[in-house]
């Protein structure tokens, strides 16, 4: 269960915001954004792929 939490916690958008650490630039949010519409993507494709596996 180990490797979910850690899915989990990437993917949980509002997180505690520290006060005293810099806001990162807009370029890095942009990749940290792509990474998880990408993960949600491939998470949706095993799942479809394991439906058709199972069903079919």
């Amino acid at each position: 269960m180990g490797i979910l939490k850690q899915i989990a916690e990437y993917l949980y958008i509002k997180k505690d915001k520290d006060k005293n650490k810099p806001k990162p630039s807009t370029y890095l949010r942009m990749m940290h954004g792509m990474n998880r519409i990408s993960i949600v993507m491939f998470l949706l494709a095993m799942l479809l792929l394991l439906y058709r596996l199972i069903f079919k």
